[in-house]
């Protein structure tokens, strides 16, 4: 009787990863509204960023340099805690 119950345990529960994992593949009308929304936000972030950017005049070798200068005071910082 035992055995009888794991192997049905067992079936159940394979037979419900196998529907949650290929169960959704297919989007609706909300969800594939949504991406669109998510794409229009990030492109007008990106838009923004870049006026920004030549408004206050970094470009990308400025964006670089200060992420240098950042990573060199987190080194110089972690040098003198170890002290």
């Amino acid at each position: 009787m035992k055995k009888n119950y794991m192997t049905t345990l067992l079936f159940v529960t394979a037979l419900a990863l196998a529907l949650l994992t290929f169960g959704c593949d297919s989007q609706g009308p909300a969800e594939k509204a949504g991406e669109k929304v998510d794409k229009t936000v990030e492109a007008t972030k990106d838009a923004v960023n870049e006026a920004a950017d030549k408004i206050t005049g970094k470009g990308p070798a400025e964006k670089v340099g200060e992420s240098i200068d950042e990573t060199a005071e987190k080194v110089k910082d972690a040098v003198k805690s170890k002290d």
